[in-house]
C-alpha cells in the first residue's frame, strides 16, 4: 500500500501563454510563490494592467521599485518568452476589456468606509461574479478530465478542508453521495488522518485550501498520498505547498477584498470547480446517476409541504 512513486504535480500556472485566463488573474495566483521584488512587479501589472502595457521595461522596473532583471524573471515565471510578449498580451487584453472598462472601474474598486450599502452590494456582487467567471476561464480542461476520470473510477473519495473550504468539502461529499459514490468530508485533523491511513491506490484524496497553506489539510492530504491514494488539490495558488505535493491541481481565481468578503468569492469559485468535477463524473456514469437521483429524490419527497397546503 505504501511507497508508490508519485508523478510530478501538475502546475497549470506554468503553461505557456496559451492559457486563456487573463494575465492579471495568473499573476495574482503566482503572488505567494514570487520573491518580494518580483511580487512588486506583479502588483503593478495587477493594479495597472492597461498602463503597464505601454511602459518600457525600465519604466515598469522603476514603478515597481525593482530592476529590469527582476522584470524578466517575473515574465519567465508567468510563462512569457520576454518582456515584449508580456506587453503585447497586456495590450490585447486591455483592448478586449475596453467596452466594459467604465463599469468595471466604478464597481470593481475595493470597499471603503464611505461606501453606502448600495455600493457595498454592487461591489460584492461584482467580486463574486468575477471570481466565478475568471475561475471558469482558467480551468485546465485536460487536468479536469483526468480528475473526473479518477473520481468516477475511485472506490472511495476522501475530501479534506477546514474553515470556509470545509463547507465546500461537505458540499462535494453531499453531491457524490447523492449519486451513489462513496465519499467522506473531513475537517477534524484526527479524523482526517485516521481515515487517510486506510486509503490505497484505489482511492482519491481531494484537498481543498484557498491559500494552499492550511497545515491540517496538507497533513491529511499527504498522509493519504503516503498510502497510495491519488491526490487532487483545489487551490487559488498553483505553486502553493498543497499544490506541490498533489498529483493533479485544479485552481480557482478569486481575489481578496476588504473585510474578507473575498472569503465568499473564494467559496463560490471553489464550488464552481466542484460542480464541474461532479457534473463530469455524472456524465461518465449517466445511467447510474439518473437512477440514484430518482431514488434519492423519491426518498425525500414526503418531507415537503404538499402544493395544495402551501400559503397563497
Amino acid at each position: 500500500m505504501t511507497g508508490r512513486k508519485r508523478p510530478p504535480a501538475s502546475e497549470p500556472a506554468d503553461r505557456r501563454v496559451a492559457d486563456r485566463s487573463p494575465t492579471t488573474v495568473r499573476a495574482r495566483g503566482l503572488l505567494p510563490s514570487l520573491s518580494p521584488a518580483e511580487r512588486r512587479v506583479a502588483q503593478v501589472v495587477i493594479d495597472e494592467a492597461a498602463t503597464a502595457a505601454h511602459l518600457t521595461i525600465s519604466d515598469l522596473a522603476e514603478r515597481a521599485g525593482s530592476s529590469e532583471t527582476t522584470v524578466i524573471r517575473f515574465c519567465r515565471a508567468m510563462g512569457f518568452g520576454g518582456y515584449s510578449e508580456l506587453r503585447l498580451t497586456l495590450a490585447a487584453e486591455a483592448g478586449r476589456a475596453a467596452d466594459s472598462a467604465g463599469a468595471d472601474e466604478a464597481i470593481g474598486s475595493d470597499i471603503s468606509e464611505t461606501d453606502d450599502l448600495s455600493q457595498v452590494v454592487k461591489k460584492i456582487a461584482f467580486a463574486d461574479a468575477r471570481a466565478v467567471e475568471d475561475t471558469a476561464m482558467q480551468i485546465d480542461i485536460a487536468v479536469l478530465e483526468q480528475v473526473v476520470d479518477l473520481v468516477a473510477g475511485a472506490r472511495r473519495v476522501d475530501i479534506y478542508g477546514v474553515g470556509a473550504s470545509g463547507f465546500v468539502a461537505q458540499d462535494f461529499q453531499q453531491k457524490l453521495h447523492r449519486v451513489g459514490r462513496i465519499a467522506y468530508a473531513w475537517s477534524d485533523l484526527h479524523l482526517a488522518l485516521t481515515s487517510a491511513a486506510l486509503l490505497d491506490e484505489r482511492d482519491v484524496a481531494f484537498g481543498i485550501s484557498h491559500t494552499g497553506t492550511t497545515v491540517d489539510t496538507i497533513e491529511a492530504f499527504t498522509e493519504a498520498g503516503r498510502h497510495g491514494a491519488r491526490m487532487v488539490a483545489l487551490t487559488n495558488f498553483p505553486k502553493s505547498p498543497i499544490a506541490r505535493v498533489a498529483d493533479h491541481v485544479l485552481t480557482t481565481a478569486a481575489r481578496e477584498t476588504t473585510f474578507r468578503s473575498g472569503a465568499m468569492s473564494s467559496r463560490l469559485a471553489q464550488l464552481t470547480v466542484i460542480d464541474c468535477v461532479f457534473v463530469g463524473v455524472a456524465q461518465r456514469t449517466y445511467s447510474e446517476t439518473r437512477m440514484a437521483l430518482d431514488v434519492t429524490r423519491e426518498a425525500v419527497s414526503g418531507r415537503r409541504v404538499p402544493t395544495d397546503r402551501r400559503p397563497a
